[in-house]
């Protein structure tokens, strides 16, 4: 910056500083023409460098220029300041050089200086005017919106003239873009970085600044380095700019391109000043364990403040582009624009810019991207982010200034205060974390092979892929169900998208890595950071930059930054969220509006209906408000029958009639009355035609189609029930009580003889086989229950040998054969038998093996003198040894009983009591006995043939 003095031809000062590079600079004079005593106005103008340039305004009154162009900060000092990046430049002076002499008389001149306290970027026209008398100058120097001083230098000169001088000739110290003044001599900026240098006897010399190309740095973190306009708003020089990205679980490129990873869980300082020269500056990020085994972590939310406000961008679901943003706590809605920061959508993006600071955030869940410019915080960085200063050797610095083995042990230090991580203690010595190696070899994700491949080769001259790469492998290997080797080409794309190049990569992922867009919208890959609206599309958007995206298919454009809708022609959008032409006319909220073209757009106005005044009359009619589906605005007013506000309430009709009604016409409440159904009714119960009718077992009853005229009920009609009489061989027909009908009940045992002939036997009855004395059929009745029972006759061993001849005839029963034997006697032996065992009803399935003894034992009588009696010695065959034996009975009932019976091991001749002679009475008696005993053997003999 250039002050300006009074042109007294006093000494001034110059101050030159130097830091960075810039341009090399080449000097030379302009010849200035003489100008004659009347009113002139020249105005010289240069091509300005590839920034914004400062508005320039002349005034044309009688000896007065305005020009906004480049001064001194304050305007006070007689100084020049000049402030560089790099090797202070070489001058060259070309051999021509035009000196103007002053030769005027004693006049005043008041010059007015105004002069920004920023450093211009450019400088404006020079405007001189001479006249016969000399006049008075302004000079009025502004830039952009910045505050501005004013200096008011009075001088006594003279009218002027310039005398061109011959080439070749030099006067004056020699003029640089850098102002190098002499003593004696004054210098200052005109316009379009043109200086004029005050020699003495009021010579004056300008000479334009003529920028050359710098060359080309190269930046540490391999970004292109941007252009950078001079303080002297003249020429430009290059910078590397601070940028800072993290993505994944997560990773890190620090601003000067140091790559590592970190593992933390808590709130971390990404970027603060150092020398604090901005309010309340800092960027910071919330992280979260992602993953199940606490091992890895991902950005959860990225924090922002400056001044007053603090912004988060928080991650509304895990490992997805959706982010909510809040300004000091409070949801708000994009764009926001308040107090110096700006929030917007780019794309995928949620950006944050502070234009003050020329700083700017961009967050979509999964990575982030931080780009400071490096003439505001170059050197004055600290953080997660490093220390911008293009020298990756201390990125790794602590809180205290020391710098770390490792960056990720410095990213431990950086801490801050979370209530919401009661874990984490800023300033205690973190632990370390926990290794994140694969404990396997791993076999990286063949979507990281895309980062070194042809997709995105275009890039690989501007960005070098390898640490992104790392990055992805890493990932894949790690976290292998999260597909979040994705956030590691979507970082890597949008940083080539920064440096100019768009790379279309996620259509190679196989659907891995693809973007859904809501309705109405479409995926690109290269589109524009500010999507064009009907409110800027008359604006000339120079920005050469492509984010990736949805944005509005082609044809359409979006409305407005705050209303997501693409409209095909700029007209109106309302609360609806449809899109109107101009002179459109609808209806919404029940407002009449009308889409303007002009400031207001949208004009509304209530909607008119058309009432209609609705009485109701007559029982059970009540005035009700519906919805006219023509216009939902005007409700309908109509006459609505409800039958619960009738009085008349519906009989109770007896059985086989029902209540009908109907409704009068015009009226709304039911006249009822009964009706026969159509049914017959019996015993309290209704029956309809052609069904059964209960009246009693006796008879079949139907109800037929039949109406009997008096009780307007069907008729039913009855048949006796028919019955069978004939029963078989014994079986006997027999009343039953409460049945029509008598049942054949069996009153006869029925026995299937030998011969497959049947025997019919009463209760009680026994006969033998007709053709087998030797088989005996029983009938007995216990308890109501038949049981017929055949017997077979076991006859004793008989050896006719031993009878006497003629003596042989069969025994009273027909089977078994006797005879009267002879002499010879048959000695006390066990005999064997089979026979079945009955017992109370029950017999044995089959037949048993019974034992007896039976033989012949001496018995004798003798004379006893001593007794004067006869002596009896008597003995018999008896049992010597038996034992106990077990068989399983079967009773009617067919239930079974386990009996026990005794069975003869041994038989022998045993002594016994010998009786004496009884009388023929008592031995009619006991042949009477063993006849009751005969028959009660027989008895249960037909029992147990069963």
């Amino acid at each position: 910056s250039t002050s300006t003095t009074p042109f007294t031809g006093t000494a001034s000062t110059t101050k030159i500083t130097t830091s960075g590079p810039t341009p090399s600079r080449s000097t030379s004079t302009t010849p200035v023409t003489e100008t004659p005593f009347h009113e002139t106005t020249t105005t010289r103008r240069t091509p300005s460098p590839p920034t914004e340039s400062p508005t320039t305004t002349f005034t044309s009154s009688p000896g007065t220029a305005t020009t906004s162009g480049p001064s001194s900060p304050t305007g006070t000092p007689p100084s020049v300041s000049t402030t560089t990046s790099g090797p202070t430049p070489s001058v060259s002076t070309p051999p021509t050089t035009t000196v103007g002499t002053e030769i005027s008389t004693p006049t005043t001149t008041s010059a007015t200086v105004t002069t920004p306290t920023t450093p211009p970027a450019s400088t404006s026209p020079v405007s001189t005017t001479t006249a016969g008398t000399t006049p008075t100058e302004s000079f009025t120097t502004t830039s952009g919106t910045t505050p501005s001083s004013s200096t008011t230098i009075n001088a006594t000169t003279t009218s002027t003239t310039f005398k061109t001088l011959p080439p070749g000739s030099t006067t004056g110290p020699t003029a640089t873009s850098t102002a190098v003044t002499t003593t004696g001599s004054e210098s200052f900026w005109l316009c379009n970085c043109t200086k004029a240098i005050c020699i003495e006897d009021n010579i004056v010399q300008v000479i334009p600044v003529i920028c050359d190309p710098p060359p080309k740095p190269t930046c540490s973190n391999g970004l292109s380095p941007v252009q950078v306009i001079d303080k002297d708003g003249c020429c430009w020089h290059w910078e590397c700019d601070c940028y800072c990205t993290g993505w994944g679980d997560p990773h890190y490129m620090t601003f000067d391109g140091l790559y590592y990873s970190y593992q933390g869980n808590c709130t971390y300082v990404l970027v603060e000043e150092i020398n604090k020269t901005v309010d309340n500056f800092g960027v910071y990020i919330d992280n979260y364990h992602c993953d199940t085994r606490d091992v890895v972590s991902c950005p959860r939310m990225l924090i922002v403040r400056h001044e007053t406000q603090e912004v988060r961008l928080r991650t509304a679901q895990p490992n997805t582009l959706q982010v909510e943003v809040t300004v000091n706590n409070q949801l708000v809605a994009l764009p926001y624009k308040k107090f110096g920061v700006h929030i917007y959508e780019s794309g995928i993006n949620r950006v944050v810019e502070i234009p003050e600071l020329k700083m700017s955030l961009s967050y979509n869940g999964l990575s982030f991207a931080i780009n400071l410019p490096y003439s505001l915080f170059g050197n004055n960085t600290q953080g997660q982010c490093g220390t911008c200063n293009n020298n990756t050797a201390d990125d790794c610095m602590l809180p205290n200034g020391n710098i770390a083995g490792n960056c990720e042990t410095m990213a431990d230090h950086w801490q801050v205060v979370d209530p919401s991580k009661p874990q984490c203690s800023p300033g205690l010595v973190p632990t370390g974390s926990p290794s994140t190696t694969p404990t396997q070899p791993c076999k990286e994700s063949s979507i990281c092979e895309l980062l070194l491949g042809s997709v995105f080769k275009p890039c690989h001259a501007f960005v070098q892929p390898e640490k992104y790469y790392a990055a992805c492998v890493f990932d894949s290997c790690v976290l292998p169900n999260l597909d979040l080797e994705c956030s590691s080409l979507q970082i890597y794309a949008a940083t080539c998208a920064d440096q100019g190049v768009c790379i279309d990569w996620r259509k190679h992922t196989n659907g891995v890595c693809s973007h859904e867009c809501p309705p109405g919208k479409e995926y690109r890959a290269c589109g524009p950071i500010k999507e064009m609206t009907c409110k800027s599309r008359g604006q000339n958007d120079t920005s050469t930059k492509q984010v990736e995206g949805c944005f509005c298919p082609n044809g359409t454009m979006l409305y407005d930054s705050g209303v997501d809708v693409c409209v095909k022609t700029c007209g109106c959008v309302g609360v609806d969220m449809i899109p109107r032409e101009f002179g459109e006319k609808f209806t919404v909220d029940c407002q009449d509006c009308i889409c303007l073209e002009g400031e207001h757009g949208i004009v509304c106005e209530p909607h008119v209906c058309e009432q209609k005044n609705v009485t109701c009359h007559g029982e059970g009619f009540y005035e009700v408000t519906e919805v006219n589906p023509k216009d939902s605005c005007c409700p309908l007013f109509t006459c609505k029958c409800n039958t619960s506000l009738c009085t008349a309430k519906a009989p109770k009709c007896s059985l086989g009639f029902e209540v009908h009604s109907y409704i009068p016409s015009g009226q709304c409440c039911p006249v009822y009355h009964c009706v026969p159904k159509g049914v017959c009714v019996h015993e309290n119960a209704e029956f309809l035609p052609n069904s059964s009718v209960f009246v009693d077992k006796c008879q079949n009853c139907v109800c037929t189609n039949n109406v009997d005229i008096s009780t307007q009920l069907n008729i039913i009609s009855c048949e006796r029930v028919p019955c069978n009489t004939y029963c078989q061989p014994g079986y006997e027909l027999k009343p039953v009580q409460g049945e029509c009908c008598g049942k054949c009940v069996q009153t006869k045992c029925i026995i299937r003889t030998a011969d497959n002939s049947e025997l019919i036997l009463s209760p009680g009855d026994i006969k033998n086989d007709p053709h087998n004395n030797c088989t005996i059929y029983s009938c007995v009745d216990v308890h109501n229950q038949l049981i017929a029972s055949t017997s077979e006759i076991t006859c004793p061993a008989f050896n006719e040998e031993s009878c006497k001849p003629g003596t042989i005839s069969l025994l009273p029963n027909g089977c078994c054969k006797t005879c009267a034997p002879v002499d010879s006697q048959t000695p006390c032996s066990v005999r064997h038998r089979k026979d079945f065992i009955v017992r109370h009803g029950c017999r044995s399935v089959d037949r048993v093996d019974l034992t007896e003894c039976e033989g012949s034992c001496g018995t004798v009588s003798l004379y006893s003198a001593e007794a004067n009696s006869m002596d009896h010695s008597c003995s018999c065959c008896r049992e010597t040894r038996t034992t106990e034996k077990h068989v399983v009975l079967k009773c009617p009932g067919g239930h079974s009983v386990s009996h026990k019976y005794i069975y003869v091991e041994s038989c022998s001749c045993q002594d016994t009591v010998c009786e004496r002679p009884r009388s023929s009475e008592l031995q009619n008696n006991e042949e009477n006995d063993k006849a009751s005993a005969l028959n009660r053997i027989k008895r249960a003999i037909s029992l147990t043939s069963k």
